[in-house]
């Protein structure tokens, strides 16, 4: 008997300590008053360029734990734009360019005058409707907790 709980309570307290100590790498969204974590691989931020008013998006992937700004898609080239990527054929009126970049983090300003959004596979997140106009916004790889993880979207 004594051995069956000692086995039992030693089982619980290493699952605590995983739930504790355990840390997963996610994509996590920060803003002044909140926040929230992308479960997906791979995401899209897009905004609308202040000067060509034409739109101009970048695809981030995670690859464990780094952050990479795998390609760009905009209209024309011009001040701003990336001159170390490889052109990637298309047909759609939009240049787009292979980056391949690692980030650290990327830090917009986000507002409605260019329509800050980004977008994974399941959701698309209007960040110029959620934080206040001119507010910064950081994307980033992020280490929490194995119980904040799987409790899921954190605002």
């Amino acid at each position: 008997m004594n051995n069956k709980v000692f086995l039992l309570g030693s089982t619980v307290l290493i699952v605590l300590l995983l739930f504790l100590f355990v840390k997963v790498p996610v994509l996590y969204v920060s803003y002044e008053g909140g926040g929230f974590s992308i479960k997906e691989d791979s995401f899209e931020v897009s905004w609308i360029h202040s000067v060509e008013k034409e739109p101009w998006m970048e695809t981030y992937e995670r690859e464990g734990n780094r952050l990479y700004l795998a390609r760009t898609r905009f209209k024309t080239f011009g001040a701003g734009t990336p001159s170390d990527g490889e052109v990637i054929p298309s047909n759609d009126g939009f240049v787009h360019m292979k980056i391949d970049r690692e980030v650290e983090s990327i830090d917009l300003i986000v507002s409605t005058n260019v329509e800050t959004t980004l977008t994974t596979d399941s959701k698309e997140y209007r960040l110029y409707e959620m934080v206040e106009e001119y507010e910064n916004v950081i994307i980033e790889m992020k280490k929490l907790p194995l119980w904040e993880y799987l409790r899921g979207e954190i605002l």
